[in-house]
């Protein structure tokens, strides 16, 4: 059974701003570096570097020896005070973060002591070494010596073999893109108008519906994800893993968004809260037709529905003016409950196109004018005053 020391640091150039953390486990016998990781965190706070670069350090330990004793070293007083539990955790941005890191080893099995700024050099060092790597769009790189020492990895941290620690620059760039997603900034907003609630909006993964572009909704047959539909949402997850910043996971009550969702949250260490008002349209008698099957069957009711957002498909499905009056609903709602945090929608293309038509302030038709692909993410930011901005639509980097 092992004994490590594990040294942790994150910092942030403007607070928030670019990020990155260093984490170093040694041989608390004889002070030998076993292990090195560091990361780029995209636009982040000097307190989430700090706690990703403790929960990095550990992951590193526990990936040499499951069954060692730790004792962390950091020069954070606020990390230390608050994982000792001297001090509450008041900020959703760490609470999560926290959480995860009191998962990776026993409790009783990890110490902690807070150190001089000038005793954690190796950690700080490589903390910037990453924030350097990442400003000029590559990938940290642990030393070569550092990489044998750790049982023959190539350029990571022994912890490499988990997705979210993976340094191959195709995930970097996604984990940048999803950073856009996670990360508000204050754009346009009045100074003083306090962190907006920010959405991201996740469509569902693949089902065996998908592929062949058929009217599934809330009235159907709500098939589960198919194998891509799985591999898709393991996927994100990952990507959204590398951030650490979403806080919450709501989800549509069908299954396949309730399963998407599900693979994320395991990865994120959330639970998720299920919210009827994200559910899709029902389309009455068109559920599991193909929209040439529908101009062939029911052509009066289908162009009426082209023309006029509160026509209903046939057979007494939902308008979308009824969907975006759901919609809406629900997003006051959850802009409510959510005020200041992070939070991941699970759900569908109508909500989503209609939460981001409603933020553009666009008229009804735009919802014919968008593409959403299957897992892809878009984010909304709302403000205090009502107002909202858009902040990303469609991005399916993480899936190419």
């Amino acid at each position: 059974m092992g004994e490590f020391i594990v040294e942790a640091d994150g910092g942030s150039r403007g607070n928030p701003g670019p990020a990155g953390y260093g984490a170093v486990v040694s041989d608390a016998a004889t002070g030998e570096t076993l292990a090195e990781t560091a990361e780029y965190l995209g636009v982040a706070t000097n307190n989430v570097a700090e706690y990703r670069g403790l929960l990095a350090g550990l992951r590193a330990a526990h990936a040499l020896d499951p069954r060692a004793t730790v004792h962390v070293r950091m020069d954070s007083k606020l990390v230390i005070e608050q994982m000792t539990g001297r001090w509450k955790i008041k900020h959703p941005d760490m609470k999560p973060l926290a959480a995860q890191a009191a998962r990776v080893f026993p409790p009783e099995r990890v110490t902690y002591e807070w150190i001089p700024r000038e005793r954690n050099k190796h950690a700080d060092r490589l903390a910037n070494e990453a924030m350097d790597a990442g400003l000029r769009g590559e990938p940290w790189k642990a030393p070569a010596s550092t990489a044998e020492q750790a049982g023959g990895a190539t350029g990571t941290s022994p912890a490499a073999g988990r997705e979210e620690d993976t340094a191959a620059g195709a995930a970097d760039a996604d984990a940048r893109a999803a950073r856009a997603v996670a990360t508000p900034s204050a754009g346009w907003a009045p100074a003083d108008m306090g962190p907006p609630a920010t959405f991201v909006l996740l469509r569902h993964g693949e089902t065996p519906l998908t592929p062949q572009k058929r009217f599934s909704g809330s009235g159907g047959s709500d098939p589960s994800l198919s194998d891509t539909g799985r591999e898709q949402a393991e996927r994100v997850a990952a990507l959204l893993a590398r951030r650490g910043t979403v806080q919450a996971v709501v989800a549509s009550p069908l299954a396949r968004t309730r399963e998407t969702a599900g693979i994320v949250a395991a990865r994120l260490g959330l639970e998720v809260a299920v919210d009827e008002g994200l559910r899709e349209t029902d389309f009455g008698a068109w559920e599991g037709l193909t929209f040439a099957e529908v101009r062939e069957r029911h052509p009066d009711d289908l162009n009426a529905w082209l023309t006029s957002p509160d026509a209903e498909p046939t057979g007494g499905g939902e308008s979308f003016a009824a969907t975006a009056a759901r919609v809406a609903a629900a997003r006051d709602e959850l802009v409510a409950a959510y005020a200041g945090r992070t939070v991941l929608l699970v759900t569908h293309v109508t909500p989503i196109k209609t939460l981001v038509r409603l933020a553009l302030g666009a008229p009804p038709e735009a919802l014919f004018r968008m593409e959403l692909s299957a897992a892809s993410l878009s984010a909304v930011a709302y403000y205090a005053d009502g107002n909202a901005s858009v902040r990303l639509f469609n991005d399916t980097s993480h899936l190419r």
